[in-house]
């Protein structure tokens, strides 16, 4: 097979696959909506809370900021 033969395979499959995920998700889109019941409204339209109390700071202990690296080092 020469190098174009073995591209256009790979983006059928490509293809393929995205369809294949694409019914997945439907499928399991109207499963939620059978197991919720036609009342409740679907998941993504559900608000969470976010509270508006600081967190505990131990959790952030031992930790460097991400993407600015280290506190002992300066960032590039």
């Amino acid at each position: 097979m020469s190098l174009q033969d073995d591209l256009n395979a790979v983006r059928r499959n490509l293809d393929e696959l995205s369809r294949k995920v694409e019914q997945l998700e439907q499928k399991a889109a109207r499963q939620r909506g059978e197991e919720q019941g036609a009342s409740a409204p679907p998941a993504s339209s559900r608000m969470v809370p976010v509270p508006d109390t600081p967190y505990d700071s131990s959790l952030w202990t031992d930790t460097d900021d991400e993407g600015l690296g280290a506190q002992d080092r300066r960032a590039p």
